[in-house]
């Protein structure tokens, strides 16, 4: 198709300022077990309910869990952004990584678009259980709606109600919140292509993430901001 989700006409960058953001919470990043954030009651039971996950990172192409349909849609009031430290997947406690989270915004600003996956009530206790290690160090864990990209309507109807999904905020309980950097998209570039950890290199979870947006269409520009930036340090350094 000609059209590129995401590419509508848009605010100033950023519209309303952000709240500004410590860039820690604790002096230093560190990694923690399971069961440290905060969890509020969910609205279905993973004993007994199918439920919904709405991917915007990673989860958009390495999903890594058993589900039966997935959807291309949109969360209306956020906006996709690289302010998490990765001290567990993509760095370490001593050179923490960055990647996604969803920044709360203006419902009339463009959506963020990502992936939706319908869970099977038979895999539900065992995908939850997943989920909770893999964003463990994301402060919350939120349902939301999902929307169809059509223009911004406070009527409209949501294609996927309460899908569930974990935002990384720069809440005290966070550990290893970065926020947006004082030095802009060199610094956060900066960071990205030296990181390192478990899981990685910062910069692949980058380009990952880059390559599963263009395949569904979706244009984000403080996702391929950062490539370019990135693509430029790893030239210099005879990488690419």
């Amino acid at each position: 198709s000609g059209s590129t989700r995401g590419s509508v006409s848009r605010p100033a960058r950023g519209g309303p300022p952000a709240r500004h953001m410590r860039s820690n919470a604790s002096g230093a990043p560190r990694d923690h077990p399971v069961g440290v954030m905060p969890r509020g009651p969910l609205t279905f039971d993973p004993e007994t309910d199918a439920f919904w996950v709405f991917g915007y990172g990673s989860i958009v192409w390495k999903v890594g869990f058993e589900y039966e349909e997935r959807v291309i849609c949109c969360a209306r009031g956020f906006r996709r952004r690289f302010y998490q430290g990765s001290t567990d997947h993509r760095g370490t406690v001593d050179f923490p990584g960055r990647t996604v989270t969803l920044e709360r915004c203006d419902p009339k600003e463009p959506p963020c678009w990502g992936a939706a996956y319908r869970v099977s009530a038979a895999h539900a206790r065992r995908v939850l259980d997943l989920l909770e290690t893999r964003e463990k160090q994301y402060d919350e864990r939120v349902q939301i709606d999902l929307f169809d990209g059509a223009p911004w309507n406070e009527n409209a109807q949501p294609l996927i109600r309460g899908a569930l999904t974990y935002i990384a905020t720069a809440n005290e309980a966070n550990l290893n919140w970065l926020g947006p950097p004082a030095g802009g998209v060199n610094e956060s570039a900066t960071q990205i292509a030296n990181a390192v950890g478990p899981s990685g290199a910062n910069f692949e979870y980058l380009f990952n993430l880059c390559d599963a947006l263009r395949s569904i269409e979706v244009d984000d520009p403080h996702v391929f901001e950062l490539e370019k930036a990135v693509k430029a340090i790893l030239a210099e350094r005879g990488e690419t």
